[in-house]
């Protein structure tokens, strides 16, 4: 399921959302314009569950601890950024405004953090960089779904070779996501190279977070 936008007004300018969106996309940029010195961004940068742990034989770099941040604006490869943009861009707006920008930025962060934290604990000797802005915007994800889980979102969804788009509620859509994840984080934790824990970890710290982060009066459940 493909979610194309969300029928939920945003009273506000998203400053931190396209600002995100945009730090992102430049990153990603720079390391097109690296070329192959590009690639080695992603060892370097990237977070290393056996460098975190100190599992790995070699000592860690200095600022090892670093990377659970750096590792969120990395990205593999197109699709890899263009799936985690559009779902920043449709959820991201509802919930800073919801939050406000400082706190958004905050919480972002966080839940970034705590869902490469997740990655980590679930493959502590994986020497395999994860990057990827997916976990922080999991986060964003359960924090929508707690927020506005009836908003209606326009969804494209593959029937093999039909495609059919469906106004879907968000607590159907998200709620299928978050299902995905847990089936693929249980029965497939390394396949394709994807971090489903992170994305687990992410979304569980959004929902537990968005209580704490949201402005006073922004109710949860709103229609």
């Amino acid at each position: 399921m493909i979610p194309l936008r969300d029928e939920n007004p945003v009273r506000i300018t998203p400053y931190v959302t396209i600002g995100l969106v945009g730090l992102i996309v430049g990153v990603f940029v720079l390391q097109i314009l690296a070329g192959r010195a590009g690639a080695g961004l992603v060892p370097r940068f990237g977070a290393v569950p056996a460098l975190l742990t100190g599992a790995t034989v070699p000592a860690p770099p200095a600022a090892v601890w670093l990377t659970p941040f750096t590792s969120l604006f990395l990205h593999g490869g197109l699709l890899h950024l263009g799936g985690n943009l559009l779902y920043l861009w449709i959820f991201g707006n509802n919930v800073e405004e919801a939050m406000g920008h400082g706190r958004f930025l905050v919480f972002y962060l966080l839940c970034g953090l705590l869902a490469t934290g997740g990655h980590v604990l679930a493959d502590p000797a994986s020497p395999i960089p994860v990057i990827g802005a997916s976990g922080a915007i999991s986060g964003v994800l359960g924090a929508y779904l707690l927020l506005y889980p009836r908003a209606r979102v326009l969804t494209l969804i593959p029937f093999g070779f039909f495609i059919r788009v469906f106004h879907l509620p968000a607590m159907a859509l998200l709620g299928v996501w978050i299902v995905f994840q847990l089936l693929n984080g249980l029965l497939a934790p390394a396949s394709g190279g994807v971090a489903w824990f992170a994305h687990i970890a992410g979304f569980a710290a959004g929902a537990a977070l968005v209580v704490p982060f949201k402005r006073r009066g922004v109710r949860l459940f709103s229609p």
